[in-house]
């Protein structure tokens, strides 16, 4: 009886999830239709143009700028969020001495809880005037959104590939230093591949997490409605410009701000399957 309830529970559960999946597409698409029939796929993601029509013109609409705004933040953060959270992970779990790895462990999870917002603050108070001062420019613009954002999914990548990496039996490791492997021979040869799974794992959750960050890159970003012409260009990103127009849109452009909420879920949906995609072939080959 209570292995037949365990089963329904879980297949309720998992059902839940699909239903939850399926209603948000359906919501976003419902109300993105407008703009849909209007601008067309093409069209859509490559208009530079935003600009709302005045009295019962609709306006003319592409999302080609906070796409790629969206995807160069995110590329910014994962290139230097990723080695950084590596590095971390392979010292609490190799290197470091036995006294350090709990108050750097709960260090590194404390900043996990740190709400966005914060770090939004913190980046435009404290880092865009540094970034000021030593590359130029208003300080605020994509390099300061992807180091503030790099800095948000540390945490996840790092906590996640360190319990991986724990998990690497001591038999394996000490097999290898029998056999004359170096420390760093082990790292790359044992234990990287041993944690493989908890790494990809990580590393989907943090491209998850960047790719939908709004408040901090908002206070960062710029917000303006142009393409970067260098990594210290202001621009916009999908969030960014559905948390500073939304409340004040309507008809055609609320439409098309719901186009970009579809865009932005399709381009996680397709991200994150990719990865998860070409985890499963690898491990099959395995």
């Amino acid at each position: 009886m209570s292995g037949k309830l365990f089963k329904n529970f879980s297949f309720f559960s998992a059902t839940i999830s699909l239903i939850l999946l399926i209603a948000i597409f359906t919501t976003l698409y419902y109300y993105a239709s407008d703009a849909i029939n209007t601008f067309g796929f093409w069209d859509f993601i490559t208009g530079t143009q935003w600009e709302a029509g005045e009295d019962d013109e609709g306006g003319i609409f592409g999302g080609a700028i906070p796409i790629v705004g969206s995807l160069l933040t995110t590329a910014i953060a994962m290139i230097i969020a990723l080695p950084l959270a590596l590095g971390i992970a392979i010292f609490l779990t190799e290197i470091a001495h036995e006294k350090l790895i709990k108050p750097v462990s709960i260090a590194i999870e404390l900043l996990a809880a740190i709400p966005s917002i914060i770090y939004g603050m913190w980046g435009l108070f404290y880092l865009a005037p540094l970034v000021q001062k030593y590359f130029g420019g208003a300080g605020i613009g994509l390099f300061s959104a992807g180091v503030v954002l790099a800095i948000m999914i540390i945490p996840f990548i790092a906590s996640i590939t360190k319990d991986a990496m724990n998990t690497t039996p001591n038999v394996l490791k000490e097999s290898a230093y029998a056999m004359g492997a170096t420390k760093f021979e082990v790292i790359k040869d044992v234990v990287i591949p041993y944690a493989k799974t908890g790494i990809i794992g990580s590393i989907i959750l943090a491209l998850g997490r960047a790719l939908g960050e709004t408040m901090a890159v908002a206070f960062l970003l710029g917000s303006v409605m142009k393409f970067p012409k260098n990594l210290f260009d202001t621009t916009t990103s999908i969030p960014v410009i559905l948390a500073n127009t939304f409340s004040e849109a309507e008809d055609l452009e609320l439409s098309a701000l719901f186009y970009l909420a579809l865009i932005l879920f399709a381009l996680s949906f397709i991200i994150i399957s990719l990865a998860k995609f070409y985890f499963l072939r690898n491990k099959e080959e395995r």
